[in-house]
């Protein structure tokens, strides 16, 4: 007579009632609400002070204080829009990822189940308080630190805290952490711990300290005072010459703060913002929500990508890639937990006879077995996993393998008696009644507990090949079972002693693959000059097998995997030298961001679990997943993946190149002009022309080439050669690698056309201050078509526009009645239009021709 199953009973309610609900509430009152780093709303006005912080910002407010106090309305009133687009646009991205991510945060709120006054409750998890008592099940998410009373079959998983992707089996006795997720089983646990005493919010609290200035904040801010001491001191210059000139004081004052004007590229904040915010909004379309506007451009700048490893690299999802039999191997294909895909050896299809013993291992695997296979849901495009992730990556494997459906081996030989698994014993067996009437025996397990004479009766020789074949899978990063199997003809004993006399099935090889992208992405990396690194709680073999099959390090580069405790033992290793971590722990992920940036390098780290979140504040660029993203992962973030895709942090990384090309293109386009404006004030005095231009003249001038068209710079799409070139070293100043020369050279070349149409008008009885008006305002036009990377491309066809646009308004401030009166300018007529259209045309030529230089000379 056979004994029905030791099947896992359910975990009985505990004798006590558990906390009553009144003292359940003073807990609630004395420990806090069980949450750990809670997004705390930024108010209003502080999103506008720190935008209003910016250097060039506060230097546009002296701007328009001076305007205001010498009565030139007008300009104040453009300046000041200027800083409200700016304020505005930086303050609403802010807010807009701030509720995205909100959104995030509510789908994943957890709950859990209580036992209170005798009865159970379901309760917020953010109500959990110390001694309550938690009902755990399948699929719950561990609420608070606790300590199990009771467990049937408990399998927990910790990536979250530990990043390990293996789940782990828990016994009576043994504690759990806040925010891991029963994958099996069923338990009940007293909390010990809630909020910040939690393990969870341990890890939290490395978490505090605000952000730290990205690259582009502290080269602006340099530029900044750069361009205050510099403009200052010009402007007192031109006023000084003015006044010896015997100008009166009031035309030099109004000239000098034009000037001053003039010399600051005040749009700059407008092109800045409105550039993070096009590449912000692009990068939302394709799956990056960005949370604060200047960490666009702060991607631009990695060098490093510090990368975890369990669905980041890989999938996030077991699945058999490998099975051997004493007969032969195959390969599995497929992905995910999708029953489909087929066998091979050598990359050729099976035979039915080559492939009947691996469907014998496979249909044994199926057999002892409790997970369950569930197809899409609506909305949905993807199998997924019920229990163990390890036992349903065995049930696809069957079908793959043309096995019958669980369902139909379970109805053929169903279930009388079993063994479960457990930490100790590390194999589990089932007892299954045949058709015929006899019984068959399954186990599956730890090779080092099934491949032994005191379970499998196979001869030595079969047991050391085995033995042999496990080793080498598991030293490629393979979790390695083993199967066995016999037919008896009756069963009436335990079941333990049914794991004698087995033989041997075979051998299947388990992981946590690649995903298929994962390779092309680290290799777009290494093209654009970032080095990659993994940092992973897993094991050594896996972590080093995973950077060999993504090429995240080749044979003989850098190929040493340290771990956490030997890295513990010897803190002083150089951190930088190592492409790949394995059983860190969140100190230690955060040193090695410290180490990187001491290096000098700009990092950007990846990240989903608790145990992220430390490192992803500290990193130059946190980016955290947003599907299976925890809470804290995303509140740490400055970039949250809201498809989990490794490679969109490579679209991020070429849209922050564009953001930081075309501000760049734009200093060198808008610090040109202003140069040249002061230059031709300085300069034209003594060739003959007493006051080159008149303060409105001036004013109207920048108005045109610093608005819409300086604007219409920053949505310039990405240079062909973006991602091909390294990043920029971290403390390179933003008029460094030629962009000094270019200014200086381009604000020559548009200071000697303009005062040369200039002195020409006046030699031929032409109004040459309107010509040079003219002339000098088209020369910057040339330049801002002559700087674009892609001279006729349609993705901006704002920037032609504009630059028309322009054009246009300057002959209106030669021909209209209103605009002459306020400017002091008059018709030039056709010979002074050409001479300004020569003007443009030259200093266009001149853009190109230096672009091509330094383009050739990088």
């Amino acid at each position: 007579m056979t004994s029905r199953a030791t099947e896992a009973p359910p975990v009985q309610a505990p004798d006590n009632p558990g906390l009553t609900q009144a003292e359940a509430e003073r807990r609630l009152v004395r420990y806090g609400r069980n949450e750990v780093a809670p997004p705390r709303p930024t108010p209003l006005y502080r999103r506008v002070l720190a935008q209003l912080r910016d250097p060039l910002i506060m230097v546009l407010l002296g701007a328009a204080l001076l305007t205001v106090a010498i009565g030139d309305h007008p300009d104040a009133v453009v300046i000041g829009l200027v800083i409200v687009f700016n304020t505005a646009v930086g303050v609403a991205q802010e807010v807009r990822a701030d509720r995205a991510v909100a959104a995030l945060s509510a789908l994943s709120a957890p709950h859990a189940r209580v036992l209170r006054d005798g009865a159970v409750h379901e309760v917020s998890a953010a109500l959990v308080v110390p001694g309550d008592t938690l009902l755990l099940g399948e699929g719950d998410i561990v609420a608070a630190d606790a300590d199990l009373t009771d467990a049937s079959a408990l399998l927990l998983d910790e990536s979250t805290l530990t990043g390990e992707s293996e789940p782990v089996d828990k016994a009576p006795g043994e504690s759990v952490s806040a925010g891991t997720v029963v994958v099996r089983g069923r338990g009940t646990a007293t909390a010990t711990a809630t909020g910040p005493g939690s393990a969870l919010g341990r890890i939290a609290a490395l978490l505090d300290g605000g952000h730290d200035p990205t690259p582009l904040q502290r080269r602006l801010a340099s530029l900044g005072r750069v361009l205050a001491v510099v403009t200052i001191a010009l402007c007192v210059l031109v006023f000084a010459l003015g006044l010896l000139r015997g100008l009166a004081l009031s035309t030099m004052a109004v000239t000098a703060i034009s000037l001053a004007v003039a010399a600051v590229p005040e749009s700059l904040p407008a092109v800045v913002t409105l550039a993070l915010a096009l590449g912000a909004r692009r990068m939302a379309a394709r799956g990056a929500l960005v949370r604060r506007l200047p960490a666009v451009e702060t991607l631009g700048s990695v060098s490093v990508l510090a990368t975890d490893k369990t669905g980041t690299l890989t999938e996030g999802r077991m699945v058999v890639q490998h099975v051997w039999t004493p007969s032969g191997a195959a390969d599995v294909s497929g992905s995910g937990y999708q029953p489909h895909g087929e066998l091979t050896r050598a990359g050729r299809t099976l035979t039915p006879v080559e492939l009947r013993p691996l469907q014998e291992l496979l249909t044994t695997a199926a057999l002892c077995n409790d997970a369950s296979l569930k197809p899409p849901q609506p909305g949905e495009d993807a199998w997924s996993a019920v229990g163990d992730p390890m036992e349903a990556a065995l049930l696809a494997a069957a079908a793959k393998a043309g096995c019958p459906p669980q369902a139909e081996l379970h109805r053929a030989c169903p279930r009388i008696a079993e063994a479960p698994f457990d930490s100790l014993r590390k194999r589990m067996t089932t007892l299954h009644h045949l058709p015929d009437g006899n019984v068959l025996v399954c186990l599956k397990g730890a090779p080092e507990a099934v491949l032994t004479p005191l379970v499998l009766a196979d001869p030595p020789e079969l047991l050391a090949q085995a033995h042999e074949r496990a080793a080498a899978l598991a030293a490629h990063g393979f979790r390695v079972l083993a199967v066995a199997g016999v037919e008896r003809l009756l069963w009436s004993r335990p079941v333990a002693e049914a794991e004698q006399g087995l033989h041997l099935l075979g051998l299947i090889a388990i992981s946590d693959p690649p995903k298929a992208a994962a390779a092309a992405t680290l290799a777009a990396c290494r093209d654009a000059g970032i080095t990659s690194v993994l940092i992973t709680g897993d094991h050594p073999a896996t972590a080093r097998a995973i950077a060999e099959r993504t090429g995240l390090v080749h044979d003989g580069e850098a190929g040493e995997v340290l771990t956490g405790p030997e890295l513990a033992a010897a803190p002083d290793t150089d951190l930088t030298g190592v492409r790949v971590f394995a059983r860190t722990d969140p100190q230690q992920k955060l040193d090695i961001v410290h180490a990187w940036r001491a290096h000098g390098a700009v990092t950007a780290m990846t990240g989903d679990g608790v145990n992220d979140g430390p490192a992803l504040r500290q990193a130059d660029i946190g980016v955290a997943m947003g599907a299976r993203g925890t809470e804290v992962a995303r509140q740490a973030a400055d970039l949250v993946l809201t498809d989990d895709e490794l490679s969109t942090v490579v679209t991020a990384v070429e849209e922050g190149r564009r953001v930081y090309d075309n501000i760049r293109r734009f200093l060198v386009y808008a610090m040109a002009g202003g140069a040249a404006e002061i230059l031709v004030m300085l300069i034209g005095p003594l060739l003959g022309l007493a006051l080159p231009l008149r303060a409105g003249q001036i004013l109207w001038i920048n108005l045109l080439t610093h608005g819409l068209t300086g604007v219409a710079m920053g949505a310039e799409p990405v240079a062909p050669q973006a991602m091909r070139r390294p990043p920029r070293p971290p403390d390179q100043h933003i008029l460094a690698a030629g962009v000094w020369q270019r200014l200086l050279i381009l604000a020559s070349a548009v200071t000697a056309v303009s005062l040369l149409a200039g002195l020409a008008a006046q030699a031929m009885g032409l109004p040459w201050q309107s010509v040079l008006f003219l002339t000098l305002l088209a020369a910057q036009l040339g330049v801002a078509l002559g700087l674009r990377a892609r001279l006729l491309t349609r993705e901006n066809l704002f920037l032609p526009a504009s630059v028309s646009g322009s054009a246009a308004l300057a002959m209106a401030a030669l021909h209209v009645p209103a605009l002459q009166s306020l400017l002091g300018t008059e018709p030039v007529g056709w010979t002074g239009v050409w001479l300004a259209a020569a003007a443009a045309l030259a200093a266009f030529v001149a853009a190109r021709l230096l672009r091509g230089a330094f383009r050739r000379k990088a």
